[in-house]
């Protein structure tokens, strides 16, 4: 009796785990979040996206406010071309607002980030945002670090 208690302790304490990891491999793979309602979509370009995905968030001081939901290349500028769906609710976002690709947690997760403009105009649905900044390369900065150190050294 003493031994089935144990097995049934156990085998509740296994699914336990087995249901937490699901829920964080859902919450890294951002599937647990998925966007409801309305949105309206708009489109950003940027020289390099790094490892950007499809369903990553799209923030304004930390509050989400939509998702990535493309990434195509443009092969005439040679520029990727993000499309985020920013949720209605947020209809008063400037139309001069600045979006850059950042990296959130050890995992190195990349998502938008968004810095309202002042323009009295807003986006809407087909808006493009003009000023973007690029993900941040870990390889180029370390490349441009060791490049800048050889500079100094052959310096007379």
């Amino acid at each position: 009796m003493k031994s089935r208690m144990v097995e049934l302790g156990v085998g509740a304490f296994m699914a336990a785990a087995l249901l937490a990891l699901f829920f964080l491999a859902m919450k890294v793979s951002n599937l647990g979040t998925l966007e409801t309602g309305d949105s309206y979509r708009v489109t950003a370009r940027f020289d390099n996206i790094g490892s950007l995905k499809v369903k990553a968030p799209v923030t304004i001081a930390g509050v989400e406010v939509g998702r990535v939901t493309e990434i195509a290349f443009d092969q005439e500028r040679f520029q990727a071309v993000v499309t985020l769906a920013i949720q209605s609710r947020y209809d008063r976002i400037p139309d001069d607002s600045f979006a850059k690709i950042l990296t959130a947690g050890l995992l190195g997760e990349q998502y938008v980030g968004l810095d309202p403009g002042g323009s009295d105009t807003y986006l809407k649905e087909g808006s493009e945002i003009e000023i973007t900044q690029s993900a941040l390369v870990l390889e180029e900065v370390i490349g441009q670090f060791i490049f800048g150190k050889t500079k100094e050294n052959d310096a007379p």
